[in-house]
């Protein structure tokens, strides 16, 4: 898909408003139907500026209004039908214990993961459907994935502009980024799940010595 949308914009007769609109098309959908190529069509759109296509701050405010109106719709509907949808048992491959400590992660950290949630490609409609079925601050989660959303697309359509032709060169570094990023994670899960375990059995040993 993203293949088809950049030989599109490759076209020299691709007028700024198209331009634009394919920026908020692809930065609002993904937070509605991931996974999404946003990330690689937004490097390739931040290119265009270094060819006089698109000016940057434009481009810039148009994506981030994209990617937060995605935030808030996903984020109302977890509001509104999150403890409904995830309550009808028909999520199978999700286990109740792990929706338990999905909400009480959002609870302690709702706010910080809101603030990360554009830095963790691929689980962007997931952490806004959590903030809002957890009951976080409309007002609050919207103001910190705003900024969240302002420095990621800065970042990406700033790198897309410095690389220019050779854009293709940035979605490797980008591809690397994602990997170190699942791998941190997964490694932070696996601490997680262990210092829970050791931790809840050394309480119940504790508990059984005192017993006894």
């Amino acid at each position: 898909m993203e293949e088809k949308v950049i030989e599109i914009l490759s076209s020299p007769f691709i007028t700024p408003g198209l331009i634009l609109l394919i920026a908020f098309f692809f930065q609002f959908i993904e937070n509605l139907f991931p996974p999404s190529p946003s990330d690689v069509v937004l490097l390739f759109l931040g290119s265009l500026v270094s060819f006089d296509k698109i000016d940057f701050l434009p481009l810039l405010a148009v994506a981030t209004i994209g990617s937060l109106l995605g935030f808030v719709t996903m984020f109302i509907i977890g509001k509104i039908f999150g403890e409904k949808i995830l309550d009808t048992g028909k999520f199978k491959f999700i286990k109740p214990e792990s929706l338990a400590k999905a909400r009480r992660w959002f609870s302690r950290w709702g706010y910080g993961i809101v603030v990360a949630n554009r830095f963790l490609s691929g689980t962007r409609a997931v952490v806004s459907f959590f903030a809002g079925a957890a009951e976080l601050s409309v007002f609050k989660s919207t103001f910190y994935a705003g900024i969240s959303a302002f420095v990621w697309n800065a970042l990406i359509l700033y790198a897309g502009m410095t690389f220019g032709n050779n854009w293709k060169n940035a979605v490797v570094f980008l591809e690397l980024y994602w990997k170190i990023v699942l791998a941190v994670i997964s490694f932070g899960l696996i601490l997680y799940v262990i210092y829970s375990r050791f931790g809840a059995k050394k309480k119940i040993d504790s508990s059984n010595s005192r017993n006894n």
